[in-house]
């Protein structure tokens, strides 16, 4: 990596940007240590994007508790990089097929220009271990969807700084689509889908597009996602590629509507949240409930530790995995004693969280005596002293309406 301690920064740093764009090559470019008047705004994405055949730039606003997108042209941007570079922001990094720049300001307003030539492509570096095993691949590269999300380029390869997320994405619909091989749920006529906490949707668009155009199932697919913003991106963005079958709504788990949901998806479900995540799924008689806990909080406090134990848990950390045990442990037991296989497995981590478990329950084909089930649950709960857990809590209250 070399320095380059000219004057002329700030406009070598945007000229490099535009070329960039112009060639094709613009991956992303992201503004950060922001030092302007709004207190909430974080920092500022900014990625190629393809509207009505027209090439523009997409900036992500990232707000404390918001994201906001607006679209512009390359000479638009390049006005504000040129008015918000060494003012607004003190950090600027982007990233080409052939470079990594990044632009940077001391606290005296001195800037500092550091290029570094990427050797080789992304097709060649980042993704080569794919090209080995294409023909193990779920989800093709070359799908629109993919590009509109910012996962791949204009020349269909993936991004380097997404190629965790594009791993994640193959491998979710490698578990969906032996799910749906095991319950015979591609034998429906129609599949109504349910991805709760859909968040940006990278994972929502794949399984619709993987239903619709590898299945050919007419799948109707919604996410539900508290925060608007994204709600209105992620429908606009499925206008935009000009889909059906796919809608996005404001809400969340506990307040959702749930009518005949066949594969119910919970994804990064904080604390309590799986528990009504898989509550719905369950009445709902879903086929396949996907849930990807974090943040175990309710049995924690309630825990007491055996005498035998207590040596081992006098440790906040340990406890805490005690009760992350404890509790998705109970959420499978729950699960197979409502009918359903379930399995707890190795998920690859979201971008929310460093958690990288995954319950996926499949629909039970022959109705089976759960008596011993139950036991073991009440068994579990009365030796760690568990008055109460939020699933059992919900299901019993379902057995008495």
């Amino acid at each position: 990596m070399t320095a380059i301690p000219t004057a002329e920064q700030t406009a070598s740093f945007i000229n490099d940007c535009q070329q960039a764009f112009h060639a094709g090559q613009l991956q992303r470019l992201v503004l950060s240590k922001y030092q302007g008047d709004e207190p909430e705004l974080n920092r500022i994405s900014i990625r190629p994007v393809s509207l009505k055949n027209t090439l523009l730039l997409s900036f992500l606003y990232e707000y404390r508790n918001r994201h906001v997108t607006k679209n512009m042209s390359m000479d638009d941007a390049s006005s504000l990089l040129h008015r918000w570079l060494g003012s607004d922001f003190n950090n600027a990094h982007m990233v080409s097929s052939s470079w990594e720049i990044q632009l940077r300001f001391s606290k005296k307003g001195k800037p500092l220009l550091n290029k570094h030539r990427i050797k080789n492509s992304p097709a060649s570096s980042a993704d080569a271990p794919q090209h080995n095993r294409e023909k193990h691949r779920f989800v093709e590269q070359s799908r629109p969807y993919l590009q509109a999300l910012g996962i791949t380029d204009q020349q269909a390869q993936i991004i380097p700084a997404m190629a965790r997320k594009w791993k994640q994405i193959n491998r979710f619909i490698e578990v969906l689509a032996t799910a749906i091989t095991n319950t015979g749920v591609a034998e429906h006529d129609t599949i109504h889908i349910a991805d709760f906490g859909s968040g940006k949707a990278y994972l929502t668009f794949a399984l619709h597009d993987y239903l619709h155009d590898k299945l050919h199932i007419p799948a109707k697919v919604t996410g539900v996602e508290l925060r608007q913003d994204l709600v209105d991106l992620c429908n606009t963005t499925a206008a935009n590629l000009g889909l059906s079958g796919i809608k996005f709504e404001q809400g969340d788990v506990q307040h959702f509507a749930a009518q005949e949901i066949n594969v119910m998806i919970a994804l990064h479900a904080c604390d309590t949240a799986t528990d009504y995540a898989i509550h719905m799924g369950i009445r709902s008689g879903a086929d396949i409930i996907m849930c990807s806990p974090c943040c175990h909080k309710q049995l924690r406090p309630q825990l007491k530790s055996p005498a035998t134990l207590a040596p081992l848990l006098q440790h906040g950390i340990h406890l805490g995995q005690e009760a992350e045990m404890l509790t998705d442990g109970l959420r499978a037991l729950l699960l197979e004693a409502h009918g359903y296989d379930t399995k707890v497995f190795e998920f690859i981590s979201l971008e929310h969280t460093s958690k990288n478990k995954m319950i996926l329950a499949q629909k039970r084909k022959q109705h089976r005596d759960n008596s011993e089930v139950l036991q073991q649950i009440a068994d579990i709960k009365r030796f760690y002293g568990i008055q109460e857990q939020c699933l059992e809590r919900l299901l019993q209250a379902d057995a008495l309406n």
